[in-house]
């Protein structure tokens, strides 16, 4: 919502104080120009990047477009999940909670947090080290060092659409050029005809540089940045899940190391103390009955 409001606004002031100079805005009406920009930068993109990438950075832009980031439920979802199996743990042992990681999608506890169900990757997160922490051999630092490198992999393949698109943001400008230099070859053509005829061209030609120009810097570097941003946020779910399992490796209680992940999340989406108490406390009883 943010992104269209600005660019409204933006193109608003743009087109406005042109027609107020006393610019016709009919000028500026040159498809061709526009295919030529659009074309190349779309072909150079599909030619740098993989089909992977390609496919990713449409989810990306679709997801930064609607603000697809991760709310206060997300992480109370996230903390309730974590604290039940925690509790679990302790009030179990490793061979109960054994048949919940290894089979998420059936358990008892995790259908009662469908976001994170949801959640392929964190699902995924939490069970293999849910696991290391059944194992019982691993030591907490090694364990941190491992969940660092994941989370950072992870976060190197979700922001390869931030940097394809900021490569072709980059190239916008000189396609411009391009798509102008073609409108000069254009009216080079025309030198014989009317002066009218020939500024008509050369003002066409000039369009294509401002396309260009306004395409990198007025949309696409934007929407990079807030691919960037989106993707960012919704790495964090990963970063509270690891710092609640560590404080509980470290020998933390379920509730403390829960209030481990919360302190990690932003002021804006944190949760309260008493909204996680709530959360974990409402969360182990529907386990514990489901159970």
């Amino acid at each position: 919502m943010t992104f269209a409001i600005g660019l409204v606004l933006a193109l608003a002031c743009m087109l406005g104080g042109f027609a107020a100079m006393g610019g016709h805005l009919e000028v500026l009406v040159q498809p061709w120009e526009l295919v030529i920009i659009g074309g190349s930068a779309l072909g150079t993109f599909i030619a740098a990047n993989t089909i992977a990438t390609v496919k990713d950075s449409g989810k990306a832009v679709m997801e930064a477009l609607l603000e697809k980031k991760p709310k206060t439920s997300d992480f109370l979802e996230v903390l309730g999940l974590l604290h039940a199996m925690m509790r679990e743990l302790r009030a179990k042992g490793r061979n109960e909670i054994e048949a919940h990681v290894d089979n998420p999608s059936e358990s008892a506890i995790f259908k009662n947090y469908p976001a994170v169900l949801g959640n392929h990757d964190l699902t995924t997160f939490i069970c293999d080290y849910m696991r290391l922490i059944i194992i019982g051999n691993a030591r907490p630092h090694e364990i941190e060092a491992l969940m660092d490198e994941e989370i950072e992999t992870m976060m190197h393949d979700k922001l390869k659409p931030y940097q394809a698109m900021t490569v072709v943001s980059d190239s916008l400008p000189a396609l411009g050029i391009v798509a102008a230099v073609l409108g000069v070859i254009k009216a080079m053509g025309a030198l014989d005809q009317s002066p009218e005829l020939l500024g008509g061209l050369i003002g066409a030609a000039l369009v294509g540089t401002f396309a260009g120009i306004f395409m990198s810097y007025g949309m696409l570097s934007p929407l990079a940045n807030k691919i960037k941003a989106t993707r960012v946020a919704q790495e964090r779910v990963f970063i509270v899940a690891k710092q609640v399992l560590l404080a509980f490796m470290n020998g933390a209680m379920p509730q403390i190391a829960v209030e481990h992940g919360r302190k990690t999340i932003s002021s804006k989406e944190r949760p309260t103390i008493d909204e996680v108490e709530t959360a974990t406390i409402d969360g182990g009883a529907a386990n514990a009955k489901a159970a």
